[in-house]
């Protein structure tokens, strides 16, 4: 039912049943906010959104009260601003000084509120917190004494990703947010994904930061620094510094990645080629033999974490396949080493990711031989962005140019694995092949191509009834883990990514983006999809020949490099 209210002395449609905030923001009248996120249950907790309703003694918070026909609402009256400004300068007094050394500075809610009402000094006491940084992630900082509170971290990690690392601990003045009995991250629960980090309003939570160390291995002329782009970052990229969102970066980041030293400049999405015929002839072997099924993908880090700590006895439904970051981490320390006569030591490997839980993966035991990582250093999509303009360079001046040989050629299926239900989507095409000997027609799956929590897709295949299934976002998968333990057998692949909307709103991605903006990078992944004549894995002919170079045991070992195991993981509760 819509009606007429009345909002700053002007009248404005309202509908029954929404609350007051979300009547004003479809109005285009802005309240601030900080507990609030949109498609969670309102709290009401931090009271910036309150409001003045004329016959209410209170100031009433918008975001939690439904609005009604005989209301008269004033969002800026001077009662209403000046609650706001209290609110702001109660928390500024507990808060560090510390700005301009801030990884969130000129991107903090708390900033823009405090410069927003005109708040210009100090006027209440200071108060100050004795909460030591943890730093003990390789992925994730906590620093608590920046945190204000307000609970966004604490409800994404319960609510949305279904793991509850962070909770509300202590009383009154002492209370912070802190894993279970305080304990440091890494001996955690915490999977890495980073959504927590991406709904901080400050810099309570951000990203390990690993920027120094690629700038010393540019500078040392001992090491041969080689750097790989993720198929997301190149569509996320451009956000960071005001360019049109969703435009493919891929080939202007190539030039200025050179610009900045870097020896090689490859595509990660060649490895994901790899990762997808890999993952074929795996399911096909576990379709012959009927074990095994569902088979999971393995390409979230943060995913693969999560089931070795709450599904151990599943492992052996994880594929055995590495990620495409690791597969070509493997390649470049070991056949690119090889082909360029270049020590694998020698080597400094840069991954650039739209993932914090790619900085865990790099650092698995799993991925380390001889005391050589795959990969060395992991940097977000954020890192990279403030490290290209820590060097000056003008990206909106570089012109495009091709990443380096042999790891540049991909197909436009490897592109899409960053998208959710893209991995089911890029794999099936290159299935059919393999269990038909022909090729698709039509190379679009319209169901795994929307916005469902999860998507289902099933066909028949030579002799298989085929069912997949993509999920979108970990705390979509427990009910689905629940069904299959309960003896459900109608799916024999299932995609998961941590963060809803996979790749493209990893926890490495620019902070601040709105869905539209998701959709934006998303509708840009499938645009080059439709595009480019090479949309299938098997087609890539670069890859094709580098497999041609192996044989006998040779190619045995060679193969034996892009596959993994993984084990129970014991987590303290």
């Amino acid at each position: 039912m819509i009606f007429n209210i009345e909002v700053n002395n002007k009248i404005i449609k309202a509908k029954r049943g929404d609350s007051i905030l979300e009547t004003l923001r479809r109005n285009g009248i802005s309240v601030p906010t900080l507990c609030y996120m949109e498609g969670f249950t309102p709290t009401g907790a931090c009271r910036m959104c309150v409001v003045e309703i004329e016959g209410k003694n209170e100031l009433v918070p918008s975001c939690s009260h439904p609005v009604e026909e005989w209301m008269k609402i004033h969002t800026h009256s001077p009662r209403v601003i000046n609650a706001r400004r209290t609110i702001v300068e109660l928390l500024l007094s507990s808060h560090p000084d510390d700005c301009l050394y801030c990884i969130r500075n000129k991107n903090c809610e708390l900033q823009n509120l405090a410069e927003e009402l005109g708040i210009r000094e100090r006027r209440l006491p200071v108060v100050k917190k004795t909460v030591k940084k943890d730093p003990s992630s390789v992925s994730i900082v906590r620093d608590t004494d920046k945190c204000i509170l307000c609970g966004r971290c604490v409800r994404v990690c319960k609510e949305l990703i279904g793991i509850s690392t962070l909770d509300f601990i202590g009383k009154g003045m002492k209370t912070i947010v802190a894993p279970t009995f305080n304990n440091r991250l890494n001996v955690s629960n915490c999977i890495n994904c980073g959504q927590c980090l991406m709904v901080c309003p400050t810099g309570a939570l951000h990203e390990r930061d690993n920027i120094s160390q690629v700038q010393e291995a540019l500078q040392n002329p001992e090491k041969y620094v080689t750097v790989q782009i993720s198929p997301t970052v190149s569509v996320s990229l451009a956000e960071e510094f005001n360019i049109r969102t969703g435009k493919e970066m891929d080939g202007i980041l190539v030039a200025t990645l050179r610009r900045m030293g870097f020896d090689k400049v490859f595509k990660t999405a060649f490895a994901a080629d790899i990762m997808l015929l890999q993952m074929v002839d795996e399911l096909a072997d576990r379709l012959a033999n009927n074990e095994r099924l569902p088979m999971f993908s393995s390409d979230c880090p943060a995913f693969v974490k999560f089931m070795e700590e709450y599904h151990p006895d599943l492992l052996p439904h994880l594929s055995v396949c590495k990620s495409p970051q690791q597969i070509m981490g493997s390649l470049i320390k070991h056949h690119f080493a090889r082909e360029q006569k270049v020590k694998a030591e020698k080597i400094f490997s840069v991954s650039l990711e739209p993932c914090t839980a790619k900085k865990f993966e790099a650092h698995r035991e799993e991925f380390t031989t001889k005391g050589i990582s795959d990969v060395d250093v992991v940097l977000t999509t954020r890192e990279i962005a403030r490290m290209i303009k820590l060097y000056g360079l003008d990206i909106q001046q570089s012109a495009p140019e091709m990443a380096d040989m042999p790891f540049t050629i991909r197909s436009s299926a490897a592109k899409i694995t960053g998208t959710g239900g893209g991995i089911v989507e890029a794999l099936y095409r290159s299935l059919y092949y393999k269990l038909t000997g022909k090729s698709l027609v039509n190379f679009k799956i319209a169901s795994l191509r929307n916005n469902k929590n999860i998507k289902e897709f099933t066909t028949k295949i030579g002799k298989y009834k085929l069912g997949f299934a993509a999920v979108n976002g970990l705390g979509n998968l427990h009910e689905l883990i629940k069904q299959i333990k309960a003896g459900r057998n109608d799916l024999q692949f299932i995609e998961v990514m941590a963060c809803p909307g996979s790749c493209v709103n990893g926890g490495g991605q620019p902070i601040g983006h709105s869905r539209e903006v998701v959709k934006a990078r998303t509708k840009t992944l499938y645009d080059i999809d439709e595009k480019e004549s090479i949309k299938v894995s098997y087609r890539n002919l670069s890859v094709t020949e580098l497999f041609g170079k192996y044989s006998g045991k040779e190619k045995d070992s060679f193969f034996e490099k892009f596959t993994t195991t993984y084990q129970k993981r014991e987590v303290p509760l």
